[in-house]
């Protein structure tokens, strides 16, 4: 299913939707973000897409238990900009400078580092949309793993803005790195792994 604005089409729509909007919508196990006050839903993700989330979480979550630098969630957890823009990345890290934007319902402000999973339908929004939206609230680090190629694309913030760096393919066996989790040192393999 194509993640597409509800309701009128973004050109029609006469009014921004905002969080106290957003805090209304049903919960309905999809997904549910604003951008740009634009309403998009998405369904319940997939099998291939829960073994990856989990996989990353699970060898993040071990290396900071190891070199605590800050906090790891999964969503759903909502992300909140701007009054116009919230939404649910899958991942996403927090550090331990940054733990006062997160609140008891969501986080108030630029996580470090915020991954999605990607699938055919949700490239477009996740590498244009997302991605401009990431870099507008100063999110550090971007990753899109993409599940069909066994890749991540990483942006990294560089000169003010987010820009990709590397794209990484479980294939070659490459190993993920970061400089806001040091040591972290994730084969492509394990995220992908069944």
């Amino acid at each position: 299913m194509d993640p597409a604005p509800i309701g009128p089409e973004r050109a029609a729509q006469t009014r921004k939707l905002t969080y106290r909007d957003f805090v209304r919508f049903p919960d309905d196990r999809q997904r549910h973000e604003l951008i740009d006050g634009v309403h998009y839903v998405t369904p319940s993700p997939a099998d291939e897409h829960q073994v990856i989330l989990g996989n990353l979480h699970y060898w993040i979550r071990a290396h900071l238990q190891r070199h605590p630098a800050g906090r790891v969630y999964l969503s759903p957890f909502d992300v909140v900009f701007s009054m116009f823009d919230v939404v649910e990345p899958d991942l996403l890290f927090i550090s331990t400078e940054r733990l006062g934007i997160i609140t008891r319902r969501n986080v108030r402000g630029a996580p470090d580092l915020v991954v999605e999973i990607g699938s055919p339908s949700t490239r477009r929004r996740d590498e244009d949309e997302k991605l401009r939206l990431y870099d507008r609230f100063g999110v550090d680090e971007y990753w899109v793993v993409d599940p069909q190629e066994q890749a991540v694309r990483v942006y990294r913030r560089r000169r003010a803005a987010l820009a990709r760096v590397a794209e990484l393919l479980a294939s070659r066996e490459e190993v993920l790195t970061t400089p806001i989790m040091p040591g972290l040192a994730l084969p492509l393999t394990h995220v992908f792994e069944r």
